[in-house]
This record gives C-alpha cells, sequence and structure tokens, in this order.
C-alpha cells in the first residue's frame, strides 16, 4: 500500500495562501471601482434628493393652485345662494349642490394628495394645522350652504370670510414651507457642484497616485533601460497590477544585467579565442609563405627556426634530421641555441638524450613535453646535462613526418615549465608539418633537377657519338689509310687519305659548332615561331641552304619546357639534313590547330628508311624519338627519292594535361 509523505502536504497550503493574497489585495481594478461606486452612491443620493425635494415642489404648487381654486369656488358658492332669493329655483340649487361638491372634491384631495399630478400638502405641523382648520371652516360654511339650500330666505348671505381667511392661512403656510424646500434644492445644487468639482480633484489626483505616477517610473526606467542602463529599477507603489508590474520589471531588469554581464564576458572570451585564432592562422600563414620560398635547406631550416621562437616563445630552438634508420639526428639549423649545447649535440644517436627517444614499432610519433630532471653519480655528486647546465628546464620535441614516414623533429629549449592547450598543439604540429613537406619538396626538387642533368648528359653523349665519335672513327681509319700509303710510297692515295681527313676535320669543327649552338638554345620571348625562326637564320649561315618557315594558325602557347624540346627534335633534323641529305632547300611547317604539328621537309635524296620503323643506326633518329617520346609527342619520318620529312605530332591540351596530372604523384613520391 502506498504511503504519501506528510511533508508533500505544505505544497496546497502554499499555493491556497498565494491565491487569497492575490484575491484578498486591493488591486487597481477593485480601486477604481470602489472610487467609482463611492462617486456613484453619492450622486444618486444627491439627485435622489433634489429630485425628491422638486417633487414637493411641484405637489405643493399644485396644492396652492388647488387651495386658490376653493377659494374661488367658495365665492361662487355664496354668488349661488343669493340667486336662490327665497325662490325655490332649480337651476340655483343645482349650482349649489355642484359647487358644494367641487369645494368637497378639492378638500378631499388637498386631504389625500394626487401622486400622478402630483399633488401634496406638506405635513409639516403648520400646514397641517392650517388644513385641519380650512377642514373645520368648510364643515361650517357647507351646513349653512345646504341650510339656505333647504329653505331659501331672502336677503340671506353665506359667511365665507371666515373659510377664506382660512384658505388663505393655508396657502401661506404652504408657500413657507415651499420656500424653505426650494433653498434646501439649492443647496442640494450648490453641494452637487462641489461634489463635482471635488470629485473631479479626486479622480485626478487619484489616477496620478495610481496611474500616471507609477507609469511615469516605469517609463523613466524604460528609458534608462534603451540607453543601456540596466541597473534601472522602479519602486515597487501599491500592491495592485502596476505594483506587479513594477516588480516583474525588476526582475525583468535583474535578468538582463545578469545575461549582459555574461553576454560581455563570452564577448571579451569569444573576441581573445579570435584573437588566438588570427594569431595562430597569422603564424601559420607566415611559415607557409617562407617554406613555399625557401631555396635550399639551410635557409629553410635557419628560417623555421627563428619564426618557430618566435611563435612557440621558447629560448631556443634545434632542428634535428634524421637517417633513414632514425638511428642518428643530426643538427639541420638552430636559433639561440648555445654554441657548445650545438657542438656537443651535433649528431645524437637515438635514445642518448631526450631529443632522440626511438619510436616503438606501431607508436606514431608525437608531441611530447619533457621534464628535465638532474641525475646524479654513484658519489652523490650533481652530474648535469649540457642543456641542464645552460638553464634549460623543459624541453619540447615535435616529430616531423611525412605520410608516416619520420624525417626529423623539431626542439624546444625552455626555461620553466611549459603547458600546451590543444590549438597550439595541433599548430605546432601543423608547423612542423610544413616543414617537413618543404624539406621533401626541396629533396624531390633536386632530384629532378639531378634527373634532368643525367638525361641530357646522356643525349649529349649520344649526340657526340652519333656525331664526333663517328667522325674521329672516320678520322682514325683515314690514318691508317695514310700510313699504309706513305708506307707504300703511293702517292695518289696519300693524297686521298688527306683529302678524306681535311674533310673529317671540317666535319668534325661543323659537328662540334652545331652541339654548342644546340645547346645554347633558349626561348626567352615565349613564342615559338620566333625561336624557329632565329633557328633557321642561324642554319642558313651554317650550311648556306635556301630555308623557308611557314606558321599556320595560333594556338594555345606552349610549355617552355616543351618549346625546348620541339627546338632540339627541329635542330637534330636540320642537322641530318646538312650531313646526309645533300638539299638545296629546307622546309619548316608548323600548324598549332586542331593540334600542334611541325613538319621539317627537305628536297635531297632522302634517306635509306623502310617502313614507319627508322633504323636505330642512323645519325640523330634515335635522340629524336626520345625527345619526342619525354613530351608525349609522336614522331614520323617519311623519306623517298623527292626528299624526306620529319613529322613532329604534339599531344592535345587536354591529354597533355591528363599526363602532367598522372605524373605528378608519381614525382612527389
Amino acid at each position: 500500500m502506498a504511503h504519501t509523505p506528510t511533508d508533500a502536504a505544505p505544497q496546497p497550503v502554499r499555493r491556497d495562501v498565494s491565491s487569497w493574497s492575490r484575491t484578498s489585495r486591493l488591486t487597481l481594478a477593485r480601486k477604481l471601482a470602489a472610487l467609482g461606486c463611492v462617486f456613484l452612491a453619492v450622486a444618486l443620493t444627491t439627485v435622489g434628493l433634489s429630485m425628491w425635494v422638486t417633487w414637493q415642489l411641484e405637489g405643493g404648487a399644485a396644492a396652492i393652485n388647488e387651495a386658490g381654486r376653493m377659494r374661488m369656488r367658495s365665492y361662487q358658492l355664496a354668488l349661488h345662494v343669493q340667486d336662490l332669493d327665497g325662490a325655490s329655483d332649480a337651476r340655483a340649487s343645482a349650482q349649489v349642490s355642484q359647487r358644494i361638491g367641487e369645494l368637497q372634491a378639492s378638500l378631499s384631495l388637498l386631504l389625500t394628495g394626487d401622486p400622478q399630478r402630483p399633488l401634496a400638502v406638506p405635513g409639516s405641523e403648520p400646514v397641517q394645522q392650517s388644513l385641519k382648520a380650512v377642514q373645520a371652516s368648510w364643515q361650517g360654511l357647507r351646513a349653512q350652504a345646504l341650510a339656505l339650500q333647504a329653505r331659501p330666505t331672502p336677503g340671506a348671505r353665506l359667511e365665507i370670510d371666515a373659510f377664506v381667511a382660512q384658505v388663505d392661512g393655508l396657502v401661506w403656510s404652504i408657500e413657507r414651507r415651499l420656500e424653505a424646500r426650494t433653498v434646501a434644492l439649492h443647496t442640494f445644487q450648490v453641494l452637487m457642484m462641489v461634489l463635482a468639482v471635488l470629485s473631479a480633484m479626486a479622480i485626478l489626483y487619484a489616477s496620478h497616485v495610481m496611474v500616471l505616477d507609477p507609469v511615469a517610473r516605469l517609463r523613466n526606467a524604460l528609458q534608462r533601460v534603451e540607453e543601456g542602463d540596466f541597473q534601472a529599477r522602479v519602486r515597487p507603489g501599491a500592491d495592485d497590477e502596476l505594483g506587479e508590474l513594477a516588480e516583474g520589471f525588476n526582475r525583468m531588469t535583474g535578468r538582463l544585467q545578469a545575461l549582459y554581464g555574461d553576454l560581455e564576458a563570452k564577448v571579451r572570451e569569444k573576441t581573445q579565442t579570435l584573437e588566438r585564432e588570427q594569431a595562430r592562422l597569422r603564424a601559420l600563414y607566415d611559415v607557409s609563405t617562407f617554406v613555399a620560398s625557401a631555396e635550399n635547406l639551410s635557409v629553410l631550416g635557419q628560417g623555421f627556426a627563428r619564426q618557430m621562437r618566435a611563435i612557440a616563445q621558447a629560448d631556443a630552438v634545434a632542428i634535428r634530421w634524421s637517417d633513414e634508420a632514425n638511428d642518428r639526428y643530426m643538427l639541420m639549423a638552430s636559433d639561440s641555441l648555445p654554441r657548445i649545447l650545438a657542438e656537443e649535440e651535433r649528431c645524437v644517436l637515438t635514445g642518448d638524450c631526450f631529443c632522440g627517444d626511438r619510436v616503438q614499432p606501431g607508436q606514431a610519433p608525437r608531441m611530447r613535453v619533457i621534464p628535465i630532471v638532474a641525475e646524479g653519480n654513484q658519489d652523490g655528486a650533481p652530474l648535469q646535462r649540457r642543456c641542464e647546465v645552460e638553464g634549460y628546464t623543459t624541453l619540447v620535441t615535435l616529430p616531423l613526418q611525412l605520410q608516416h614516414r619520420l624525417l626529423g623533429e623539431v626542439e624546444l629549449f625552455y626555461r620553466g615549465e611549459v603547458s600546451f592547450s590543444d590549438e597550439e598543439r595541433s599548430l605546432f604540429e601543423a608547423l612542423a608539418s610544413h616543414l617537413a613537406g618543404a624539406m621533401e619538396s626541396l629533396r624531390v626538387a633536386a632530384l629532378a633537377r639531378e634527373s634532368a642533368v643525367a638525361s641530357e648528359r646522356k643525349l649529349l653523349a649520344q649526340e657526340l657519338h652519333d656525331s664526333i665519335a663517328q667522325s674521329l672513327a672516320f678520322l682514325k681509319i683515314q690514318m691508317s689509310l695514310l700510313r699504309s700509303a706513305m708506307a707504300q710510297g703511293d702517292q695518289p692515295g696519300v693524297e686521298a687519305a688527306m683529302a678524306e681527313l681535311d674533310a673529317g676535320v671540317r666535319e668534325s669543327y661543323n659537328d662540334v659548332r652545331e652541339l654548342l649552338l644546340h645547346f645554347r638554345v633558349r626561348t626567352d620571348s615565349g613564342r615559338l615561331d620566333q625561336a624557329l625562326q632565329e633557328t633557321l637564320s642561324k642554319f642558313k649561315l651554317q650550311s648556306g641552304l635556301t630555308c623557308h618557315l611557314d606558321h599556320h594558325d595560333d594556338g594555345v602557347p606552349l610549355p617552355a619546357d616543351i618549346q625546348i624540346q620541339v627546338l632540339h627534335i627541329v635542330q637534330e633534323a636540320l642537322s641530318n639534313v646538312r650531313k646526309h641529305a645533300h638539299a638545296s632547300q629546307v622546309w619548316v611547317e608548323v600548324r598549332a590547330q586542331p593540334d600542334w604539328q611541325i613538319c621539317v621537309r627537305d628536297d635531297g635524296r632522302g634517306l635509306a628508311v623502310h617502313g614507319e620503323v627508322a633504323d636505330a643506326t642512323h645519325v640523330g633518329l634515335s635522340i629524336m624519338r626520345e625527345r619526342a617520346e619525354r613530351i608525349g609527342a609522336t614522331l614520323e619520318l617519311i623519306s623517298g627519292t623527292g626528299g624526306t620529312e620529319v613529322r613532329l605530332q604534339l599531344p592535345s591540351v587536354r591529354t597533355r594535361l591528363t599526363q602532367e596530372a598522372a605524373a605528378a604523384p608519381a614525382s612527389v613520391t
């Protein structure tokens, strides 16, 4: 069976007390309603009294009129009684009876009153006594009139003076009473005017106290809040709706003040965070710009060490390059590192010091913060490391790695304890990654330059072998023939051998000049047609052949490296024309649309070439094919009795870009 805790019972009581407090307090609506009810009650009372007095005045005025009518009818009754004159006159008797009835009706009306007219005799004592006197006097007058009507007597007169005097007394007393009530009515009217003025003043005062003044205080507080003063408060007035509104406003401004204070703190914190982020981005940008423009490892390492020390606020920085096996760490660059420390630790083995802990298999290199702890020897004497002698107490190591391959590390020396946030660690690792990438880029660039030099040396060796070496071999053979002819005394043979030697020497001289010209080729202008025109002009001076250059259309400019290879191929083709074609003219035709195509054609005797596959023994043919393959072009040789044509077809721009994109990853790795 569930048991209800006793401590849960007070909650409904608190709610009842709160609701009772809300319902029992004098709210603004209740205040206005109470004030309106008071004004309404007073107004209704004064209006009711005024209406009652006015009704009394109207009734008294009607009573005065009725009393005056009785007086007139009494005179008429006296005249009708005189008309009897002792004779039995039915008409006069009827008139007497009519006047008596009218007087009796008027008296009865004065005694009972008529609310519908209205008609009412004032109930004051003097008026009532006068009315009773009129009633008594009427009884006597009525009896006398009835007696004379029954026995008419000549010369008899009806005594109406006393009755008229009583009626006049009644009228006078009623008028006195009505005058008093008129004064009371005027008094009520004056009181109503005074009450209206007081009511207006009371309403204005109550409106100012209960409504206008609290609203003005609330408006002033709102203006202060609009100006940014969240300390503005409203003094709560009475316990009503405006007081509750003031309390709510105070709670709202208090909450806004707290939120604004928190917002300012958050804005300051966010601003500091953004400033730190901006500083990190600026540092990353500066380092990235520098490593991208460094020309060699010395400049790269020294500049990076200097920038890294400023960014990390370190006392000294050392950059060490590791061998392939990560067994040794060589000092590549440093900044603010003591000279003795740099000399002693120029090359350290892995594990010898803090900076070279070997990375365990399967463990990724990471940034480490290493405290430098003093060591002691067996005798208890302090044995300090060189870094400790220099005053360094903390060492931070950053691995230099590229594609999971450790290249070295960056060492930061501090003369005090340091700690780094996750953002700073990420920044340092990113900077180290940029340094590793730049070092690898320099290595790849050096390998590329070495490969290019080796390739050019190979081509040079081939050209020397195909030209000068063959000429020297020919000269050696001619020298042997010359010695043999001289030994035999064969003068014609000697002269023939001397002529061949002379021709061979001139050929070798021309080959040397051609090679020198060949390796001085540049495309400084960036236009292939101008470079070809210069080449043909030099070839014309050297060979004496007529040269023609035809350039059709304009296409996408060729890169400089491709232009160099094209010029080398054209020069090799021209060299073959000079040596073997026995031609008189040579044509070089260039077409740029839709793709680049260069043709070298002569009118010589042609080469001994069959089909599309050229004989590798022909001079320069293998060199031209190798250069064409290097730039992705195709080389076609067409020879006949009318001359020889060398046709070079370059790949399209799309194909060339695809080949370069495919070759880019291979060059990086």
